[in-house]
Order: structure tokens, then sequence, then C-alpha cells
């Protein structure tokens, strides 16, 4: 569709950029709609806020690729947001990334980021492992391979810096470009040094997770997303309890703080437009 293909567009104007960018951590719908309004420039739709919405639990990949894509195309259908999601270890093997791709193409995201741990937790292991890096190398192909719209963002994400190390994480970073990704995630790496080590080696944009402050001092190092966490599920869940303790305890509705205006209710469900297509179509 053509509305994917600019937001794609917009997406990799982000990381062919000079600037680093906060993404907004997105969950459903509504939050998409609330961090377009407020001027995001992307979202982030996690694997571990995915399984939080969908099932209730906990990040240990339990979700299903069906269920994961089918809130990503609710996501990608509510907002003119560029959505970069996190495949995880694409479900499976290389053929399993490929169906991944797809599925998540289809589904409007704007990129999506494949990684290199073994996942889900082995029998018996105790501890996060890794791929090794070959199978790495092989899923990040496939999934090059299977976008039908080369403005998709590919992303190489990897764990091994606070894993195995900084040389085995550039090493990594190295072949996951040779292998045709768009940007590289590195996860874990530390501030300072070691940061400034992998951003002299590497030639694609960068992609980092919390931790990271100084947003120019990242951008000059070809940073250019900085994820921030995902507070915004975690404020939520605090609210509803709130809420619902509050009820409980006999407070009555009209007493209840911090609450949605109508006003913003109204904005975040769009109640402008579909007053309009009323108006237009049904009156």
């Amino acid at each position: 569709m053509a509305r994917w293909s600019r937001r794609r567009e917009q997406f990799r104007a982000i990381i062919e950029g000079a600037a680093c960018v906060h993404p907004a951590s997105v969950h459903d719908p509504v939050s998409a709609r609330i961090a377009r309004d407020l001027g995001f420039e992307m979202g982030m739709y996690a694997g571990s806020v995915a399984s939080l919405t969908v099932l209730g639990a906990p990040d240990l990949i339990l979700l299903t690729l069906s269920e994961f894509a089918e809130q990503a195309h609710r996501i990608s259908r509510a907002a003119e947001l560029p959505l970069l999601a996190d495949a995880d270890h694409g479900y499976g093997n290389a053929l399993n990334v490929m169906r991944t791709v797809e599925e998540l193409e289809a589904a409007g995201i704007a990129g999506l980021t494949i990684e290199d741990t073994a996942l889900p937790q082995g029998f018996g292991t105790g501890e996060t492992a890794l791929l090794p890096q070959e199978e790495g190398v092989g899923k990040i192909a496939a999934a090059v391979a299977a976008r039908g719209d080369p403005a998709l963002v590919i992303v190489g994400r990897t764990s091994a810096a606070g894993i195995t190390g900084l040389e085995d994480a550039i090493a990594r970073a190295k072949a996951y470009e040779r292998a045709g990704a768009d940007a590289i995630f590195l996860l874990g790496v530390k501030p300072g040094p070691d940061l400034e080590a992998a951003a002299t080696e590497l030639e694609r944009p960068l992609i980092l997770g919390p931790g990271f402050t100084d947003r120019e001092a990242l951008a000059r190092l070809g940073v250019r997303i900085c994820l921030q966490g995902h507070q915004p599920f975690a404020a939520a869940t605090q609210a509803i309890h709130d809420t619902l303790k509050a009820l409980r305890d006999g407070t009555p509705p009209a007493e209840l703080k911090g609450l949605a205006s109508k006003e913003l209710t109204a904005r975040a469900t769009r109640a402008d437009d579909y007053a309009a297509w009323i108006e237009r179509f049904l009156s």
C-alpha cells in the first residue's frame, strides 16, 4: 500500500539523517495516535510490550507471529506513525524469518529487527546464549531476500556486547552489514570508549537501547535511534490498577483522579473524523 511505503520512506529518512531520535513506545492504536499527536517521529513496538498487551505474559517468547503481526497491523492502521517492530529471533530459523518479514510487511510496519539471541531459552541453559554468527548472518540475508518493498528497513540486532564482549559484537555487526542489514541495533554496548569503538568500525546507522541521554553526542557517532524504555505501558498498568482499586474501595466515579478528559478521548479516538463520516455517508 502506498501509505505503508510513505512511512517507510519517512523511517529511512530518520536512519539516513543526521539526528538521533527517541521513539515512542506504543502498544495499541490509541497509544500510537497519542504519540503521533505529540509529534513523535516514529514508534517502537517491542516484543516485550506485545506479550504484555496481547497475552498478559512476561517476555518469554510465548507470543506467536500471527498475534504479533495482527497487533502491529492494528497499530499501523490507526496512526500515520512509522513503526519499528521488534521481531525477536524471527520466530524460528531463517525460513521462519522470511515468513516473519512477509507478515510484518503486510501489517504496515516501517522496519523490523532480527536478533541473534538463541530464543526461546533452551532446556537446562539458564543463561542468555547467542546463535552462531553464521546462523545470524543467514537470518539477516533471508530477511533481506523476503521483503517485497525495498523501502522496508531490516535491522540486524546483536546482544553480544553484554554476553561475549565488544569484539564479538563488532564482528557480528559487520557480518550483518555485509548480509544486507540497513541498520545495526547494538544491545548492551557501554557508553564511552566501547560505543565509540563500535561506531568507528561500523558503516550502517546505529540503534541503541535505553541508558543514553546525550542525543547530540550520539548523533555524531552515527546513532539514529535511541530507545528510552517502555514506560507508557507501565504507566497505563498503574493507572488501571489505581482506578479499579479506588472503585473497589468505594470511591465514587465522579471523584476519581487522573482520568482522560472528554477532549483527549475524542482526539485519541478521532471522534471528529467519525462525526464527519456519519454526516457524509449516513445522513
